[in-house]
């Protein structure tokens, strides 16, 4: 890379563009493509009708669309990128036959900030149409979700095989020496495509009249003493790994939220159920980043949904390895929020 870098710094090995539309997309292709001399551009000019425009320097627009002809004929030009609007198709199909007239080059880019205001976005074909996205989605495909139900059903039966059979009667009998009622808590959560399911848990309150709708507190009087502290070190979540290896739960996800909480916060922020395209997870990246317990303020449910969103749209197999090793290591140091 050293040596393409001293190369064309020389002014040799450059494919040299012009870029069609003075706005805000034409300026950007021309920053990425100069910014660094080992991509291999040279930039030229803008064309434009536009002369008055604060996007660009004005020393970069060469002429006008009735220019670019003769510049193509008289310069060395190997790519056109062209940022017009789609309004302006009989200029577009115009440029099209120039460039094959001239051997150069044509490549569109789209104005993707019609539709959205992301800077991220995913275009896929069907056949040979496209189609946007509004976001990246690597659980879309099927080989992706394949790998991360391969991975739960080895995972969750490997904990129920291992650990249930000497662990489970013993919480079962301090559960049930503690306080009246049944070792398994079970609560009707929001899972993916916002569908309900029965989310198990051992239980850590004494029975009350609130747990389906009231978040457990710090100092919570409605916890046991021995629920407090399978409640620390997650204990409590052990029996979600049947909810995993059934298919309501993934080992790794966003957490899932009592119903009437998700109706709540669904309907104070606008993208709270774009999380609930992928199926809830017993850890999640926003736990291991330290976003989980109680939702004192809207601000605490909204910096969730942000990290949970980002774990949708940034999905990998090694992701999902890098929350599990963070989660073994925050429940033995202790977490904050773990109440």
């Amino acid at each position: 890379m050293k040596l393409l870098k001293y190369v064309r710094a020389q002014g040799y090995n450059f494919k040299t563009f012009i870029v069609v539309g003075v706005n805000e997309s034409g300026e950007k292709i021309r920053k990425v493509l100069a910014k660094d001399l080992t991509y291999g551009y040279r930039f030229l000019g803008f064309f434009d009708e536009k002369k008055d425009q604060k996007v660009v320097d004005p020393n970069l627009i060469i002429g006008g669309f009735e220019d670019i002809k003769a510049f193509l004929n008289e310069n060395e030009v190997d790519e056109m990128y062209v940022a017009l609007h789609i309004d302006n198709i009989e200029i577009i199909n115009e440029l099209t036959k120039i460039c094959e007239q001239n051997m150069v080059r044509i490549k569109f880019i789209p104005d993707f900030q019609l539709y959205t205001k992301a800077s991220k976005v995913e275009v896929a074909f069907y056949e040979n149409t496209p189609v946007l996205m509004f976001r990246p989605e690597p659980l879309e495909f099927a080989s992706n979700r394949l790998l991360k139900k391969i991975f739960d059903i080895c995972f969750s039966g490997l904990v129920i095989l291992l650990v249930f059979p000497w662990l489970f009667p013993i919480i079962m009998i301090i559960i049930k020496l503690e306080s009246p009622g049944p070792v398994f808590f079970k609560q009707e959560r929001s899972g993916r495509d916002n569908r309900s399911f029965t989310c198990l848990k051992f239980r850590s309150m004494y029975i009350n009249g609130l747990a389906h709708n009231k978040q457990a507190q710090k100092g919570d009087s409605r916890i046991t003493r021995f629920g407090g502290f399978i409640r620390k070190t997650s204990i409590d979540e052990l029996p979600q790994f049947f909810n995993v290896f059934f298919g309501d739960m993934s080992v790794v996800g966003p957490r899932p939220h009592m119903v009437n909480l998700a109706k709540e916060y669904s309907d104070l922020i606008n993208n709270y159920l774009v999380r609930q395209y992928a199926k809830p997870g017993i850890t999640g990246w926003a736990q291991v980043n330290g976003f989980r317990g109680e939702t004192k303020v809207l601000s605490d449910m909204e910096n969730r949904v942000e990290y949970d969103i980002w774990y949708i749209e940034n999905w990998s197999f090694l992701l999902d390895i890098k929350i599990i090793v963070k989660t073994v290591i925050n429940i033995f140091k202790g977490e904050e929020n773990a109440y």
